[in-house]
Parts: C-alpha cells; structure tokens; sequence
C-alpha cells in the first residue's frame, strides 16, 4: 500500500490510501455508557493518532466534540476517528448509544463495513442492543463485540461473555479470556499464551498460569469447534475429531474468512483504563473484518431513475460516493461526511449533486453542479487536508452548499443517485417561537441548515394552529437541536402543541341571516334563511339550492354559499373549522337597488351563526392509526397504556421473533409524548408508526390541546 503523509500535527497524520483492500469502516455500536468513545479515544491513542487520551467526563474526547455531547457527557452524533495499524487504515465511527439519535446510528451503518458491537462487563445485554445486531444480521454486516469497562466495580467478563453468547445465539464465542492473576491480562485461546498488559501496551507475551489451563482448554476446544464448523474445508471437522491437531494458521484463516462473511462473531475482552485487549481488537479489525472491496454497494441508478450497473469499490470506476453526515462549522461553515463508494474524489475538480427530494423535511428534488476544493481526513471536529479520497474511505467537503445528508455525489459527467437508507420517523413534537423579532430571521437560516444534515428532524409550519413545530425523535433530540439553534444566534423559545380540531353539528338547525343597511351612502339588503343538516363523518361540505319563485335572485345564491363556506373556516365556537354539514338555502328576500354580493356573504354567514346558536355543535378531534411493534414482554403493559389514552385497539397480530404489532386508534391529542412515553415503558424496545384516519367527537372534559 502507498501512503501518503499530509500534515503532521498534535492529532497525528491524515493518510490517503491508494487501495481499497487497506481500508477497514467499523461503527461501534452499543448501548449508552458502555464505553464506545472511551474505546475509541484508546485506540487512538496507542495507535498514536493522538498523544493521549481524552476523558468523556472532563469533555476532551475526540469524538464528543459537540458542546451538547460534553454537557450530556455522552455521543449526541456521528464521529469519525481514522487510526494505522499494520499498514492498515481504520476508520472508526463512534455513533451515538441513546435511542433519539438512532438517525446517526444509522449513517454510522450505512458508512461502514462491519461492526463492533460495545457491551458493558457490568451490565448485560439491553433489548435495544439485541434489536441493532438483528438489524446488521439481516444485511449481512460481520459483526464482533467488544467486552469493555472491565475495570467497573461490578464487571464480570465470564457472566457478561455468556449474556452476549445467550442473547446474540450462534456463532458467538470468545476468542479471549482474561487472566484470573491480579495483573491485566489476556489469555488467547488459538495461540494458547498469555498477553500481560502489567506493563501497559503493547502486551508482552509469556505462559498462562496453571489456574488457567482447564478453563482455557475448555473454552478453545469449544471455540476450534465453532471455527470449523465454519469453514470451508469439509474434512477439517472429521480430521479434528479424529484427534488430529489443527495448526494455528489454519485456525486464524478460517476465523478471518467466517468474520468476514458474517457466520462467526469473536468476543475480546477489553479494559481501555489499562489498555488491555486494546492490540487484540486491533489486529481483529485489520486482519478479520472485511475491506470495502469485500462490501456490497448500495443500489445506484441515473439521476432520472433509470437503472445502472452495479459498482464496485474501483478507485477507477465511475464516481459515486454518499454525503453520510452533515454539520456546521462555527469557522468553516457547512462540512459534509462523505463516504466514497466507487471511483475517487479529488480537490479543485467539478461534481454533481443529487437529492431524493425527502418532501417530509419540506425539500425538493435537486440537482447542482459544485466544485470540491478540498478534502479531508476528519479526526472528530479536527480536518486535516488530504490529496484524495479513494473507493471505500471517508472524507470530509467543505462548502458544498447543496450537499444535504442522503445526497449523492458523482461525476457531472456521469450523474449518479444512489438508493437512500431507511430512516425512522420523527414523532415527538416540539412547537417554537423565536423570543423577539430580531431573532426570527437568524432562526430561520439555522433551521434549515439543522433540517439539512438531520434526517431525523422535520419542520413544519401548520398552517391552522399557525405554530412552526419540530418533529424530533425524542427529548434528548430536541434538547440538542435547540442548544444547536441558541448557538447559533437565535434565542428561540417553546410553548405548547395546539392540536388541530374541527366543529360540526350535533344535530339539524334553522338559521335566520338578515343584513340591511339603509343609512348614509348606497345601502345593503339581503336576508336568507337557511337548514344545517350534519353529515356522516368525511362528508365535506355540500350546499344545496331550494330557492322557489325567485326570492334570492339567481345571482346571489352562489354569494350565500360564500359567505356560507367562508364563516365555515372561521368556526364557529372555539375558531375550528366546520365539516361535515349540508346547509339548504330555504328562502330570502332581495332589494332591487340595495342587494348585492357582499350583502348577501354577510346574510348566509349571519344564518350559520343563528343556526349554531339555535342548534348544538360538538367538537371533531383528530383519530390517528397507531402501529405498536414490541416485545411479547411488553404487550400487557402497553395494551394498558392505550387503553388510558382514550384508544381503541383494533387487533394484534404476532410479528415473529417474539414480537407482536398491535393495531389502533388514538386521538392525536394523546400521542403528543408518546414517543417518549413508549420507550420508558417498553426500555426502548418499542417503535411504533402514525398517520391520520379520522375525524371523531371529542369527549366532554378532554383537553383540547397539548403541553
């Protein structure tokens, strides 16, 4: 592999890498507090990409550079941090661990090769966890996981190795155990040495103790089994049982192909505190997971849909590469994280963005040309300028104004639109205001950057309630966007959710619309009468002409509808919009001189009005359809927690997997936390779906609009 050193610095060198066979992405995944940035910062730092560590508590990780990460004292975002081991580029994505950034979760899986999943040694296997590794199972993603936090008061890497083994199933196994001494160590169980870290990294070599060796032999006999079940020599099993002695190098090969085929998942041990297993993750990453020559890329097509061949990871191939992540720079403006799939991007030259038009967040398809001026290796918030970025690295763009998160970036020449990652919806509403009005314009222009680089978030102004509202993924979410938009200039505010409700009558009504004018100047005269009848929910409105011998002028009927439908819109008890309803004009009288369209507006609005004051109308709340897909474990409970928002479940049906999708109905005025509700009920392990159904009476006594 050639290398080439760019700057050299506090935070080491970028390197651009020539071939794509010595590039490694792996995201680290895993529950919140189970020590993926502590990890990361570790490896770092003994790989010397800086000169030491940095701490999460004290807010100098490389990582958690977001000023919102450093209050919350855990990851808020993406973060890429580049480390060389062995002539080998790894490029580690630290991903956020609580469930309202699973959009940076998600980008972290779409740039990667493979993943490392991080368990805490003090705290076994969460549902939510459990719920990630089926996800990359499902495509395929080798995965291995990482014991980490062995220095906690409470660890147990023994009993956290078989919560992993239990909850992950098959195929998982350690490929380490540590050392029972007093000193930090490893005992491999291929190689059957001990690696002492009493000295810090890297480890020494020596021979494990005595009090090892049953449990050591126990563990790799089970470990040479599950290695050869994978592999694809068919006489490797037989000649095993037939007590021929497997040599090492067979045994690392074929453990290097089935991790990277995905069928095989090793588990290390590792203490970032002391450095231990920190070489053995390494040189699994570099030696086991597999290079982005090995990865399947993304469907690509044309930019007008029109299919095109598949790519490969070809630094000569035909550009291709995919903005994962986009963020503002106080000093450098908007940086885009880019991951590039096929051919090679390089500075000072021209390429074409694309968009898939994400009309949710309120933008349209779009197509620009741009020119990259440079690009850089991002060690977290640091960018160090690099010469190029081959097929299967990471850059970094800056003031690519158009590029949006999602977005495709390809030869002018060849535009190219990649297929986008499934992303989940946002369902947790936050209304805003800007505090004065100096700071609506500087809201304005942060907002659309934020809705740009966060899939996650979605902006809405409704224009009923008149409110502008966020749709964000929970509340630790929406803490982060509006910290993001009070940094940025704006002084923004929040108030409560008005729900958008409807009025309709009860039951049929007579009104009496007079309006006459007769002094001063020319005069107004139009009386009407009219029935309001209510109509089955969905109905609309209709309006209906049983005008007899001409008693409004065929001119004016259509001027009472106005005003009709007009006063419709502005309510009529509460300023909610009335549906549903037929209204018959009856009767009325006319002036030769002194009627008009405007006299009669005026007359059929006042009807409407006499009609709801003679008749009863009753409030319409929204319905929406709720899908609930959740553990067998929680169904009880959320049953029960639907049940008390006024909903009613329309069926459950088994999701396999031990989970089950329940189906129903639920005011809107009652699912304006839900999102949060239902993953404090359900430990994260819920998610669920809405979309309107209905209009429905409302009850008396119900709030009508959400704190």
């Amino acid at each position: 592999m050639a290398e080439k050193q760019v700057r050299n610095g506090d935070s080491g060198a970028a390197v651009a890498v020539d071939d794509p066979r010595k590039v490694r992405n792996v995201v680290l995944v895993g529950p919140s507090g189970s020590g993926k940035t502590t990890l990361t910062e570790a490896l770092l730092a003994v790989s010397g990409a800086v000169s030491r560590a940095g701490s999460v508590v004290e807010g100098t990780t490389v990582c958690d550079h977001d000023p919102a990460a450093v209050r919350q004292q855990r990851s808020v975002g993406l973060a890429v941090a580049p480390v060389l081991h062995d002539g080998v580029k790894i490029n580690l994505i630290d991903t956020p661990g609580y469930a309202d950034f699973v959009g940076e979760l998600r980008a972290g899986l779409r740039a990667a090769d493979a993943a490392l999943f991080v368990v805490c040694a003090a705290e076994g296997v969460d549902e939510t966890t459990v719920a990630l590794w089926e996800e990359c199972a499902a495509v395929g993603m080798p995965r291995a996981v990482v014991v980490a936090r062995l220095d906690h008061h409470r660890a147990d890497a023994t009993a956290e190795i078989a919560a992993c083994q239990e909850a992950f199933g098959a195929g998982v196994l350690p490929l380490y155990l540590p050392a029972s001494g007093t000193e930090p160590g490893l005992v491999g169980l291929i190689t059957q040495r001990l690696y002492d870290y009493s000295k810090g990294y890297p480890p020494t070599l020596g021979d494990p103790d005595p009090a090892d060796l049953d449990r050591m032999t126990e563990a790799r006999n089970e470990l040479i089994e599950g290695i050869i079940a994978e592999s694809e020599d068919e006489t490797l099993m037989d000649r095993y049982l037939a007590g021929e002695e497997i040599s090492e190098a067979t045994l690392i090969s074929d453990l290097e192909t089935a991790v990277a085929r995905g069928t095989f998942h090793p588990v290390i041990p590792v203490c970032a505190t002391t450095g231990l297993g920190l070489a053995e993750v390494l040189d699994g990453m570099a030696r086991a997971f597999p290079s982005p020559v090995e990865h399947r890329l993304p469907d690509v097509s044309a930019v007008d849909g029109s299919p095109h061949a598949s790519l490969t990871a070809d630094p000569d191939g035909p550009l291709a590469a995919e903005v994962v992540r986009t963020a503002v720079d106080s000093y450098v403006g908007r940086v885009s994280l880019v991951r590039v799939f096929s051919g090679t991007l390089r500075p000072e030259r021209p390429v074409h963005v694309s968009g898939h038009g994400l009309a949710e967040r309120g933008h349209e398809d779009h197509d620009a040309d741009e020119r990259v001026a440079h690009l850089y290796s991002p060690l977290g918030a640091n960018l160090r300028e690099v010469p190029y970025c081959v097929a299967g690295d990471l850059c970094a763009l800056t003031k690519i104004g158009s590029a949006e998160t999602g977005d495709t970036v390809s030869s002018p020449d060849e535009p190219l639109l990649m297929k986008p990652w499934s992303m989940p919806e946002p369902l947790l509403p936050v209304a805003i205001v800007a505090h004065n009005r100096s700071d609506e314009d500087t809201l304005a222009r942060n907002l659309s950057r934020l809705v740009a680089g966060d899939p996650t978030l979605r902006l809405e102004r409704n224009a009923e309630t008149n409110q502008l509202v966020l749709w964000c993924m929970g509340e630790a979410h929406a803490d982060v966007v509006l910290s993001r938009l009070r940094a940025g200039g704006a002084e923004v505010d929040t108030e409560p959710i008005k729900i958008s409700l409807r009025e309709t009558f009860a039951a049929p009504a007579k009104g009496h619309g007079r309006h006459v004018k007769q002094s001063g100047g020319h005069g107004q005269y139009a009386v009407c009468d009219i029935e309001v009848q209510p109509l089955e929910r969905g109905a609309g409105f209709e309006f209906v002409d049983k005008i007899v011998g001409g008693a409004v002028p065929h001119q004016f009927i259509p001027s009472v509808e106005k005003g009709v439908r007009a006063q419709l819109e502005k309510g009529l008890v509460d300023g909610h919009p009335v549906v549903d309803v037929r209204v018959t004009l009856v009767d009325g009288k006319a002036h030769s001189v002194d009627s008009s369209d405007a006299a009669f507006q005026m007359a059929g609005a006042l009807a409407l009005k006499e009609a709801a004051a003679n008749g009863r109308i009753t409030l319409l709340e929204p319905l929406d359809e709720v899908l609930v897909r959740l553990p067998d474990d929680h169904l009880g409970n959320v049953l029960g927690d639907l049940s008390s928002r006024r909903g009613r479940v329309l069926g459950t049906e088994s999701a396999g997997g031990g989970r089950t999708v329940i189906r129903a109905e639920v005011p809107a005025t009652e699912l304006l936390r839900y999102a949060t509700d239902l993953r404090s009920l359900t430990s994260g392990t819920a998610t669920f779906t809405r979309r309107h159904a209905r209009y429905d009476p409302m009850p008396e006594g119900a709030v009508k609009t959400g704190g």
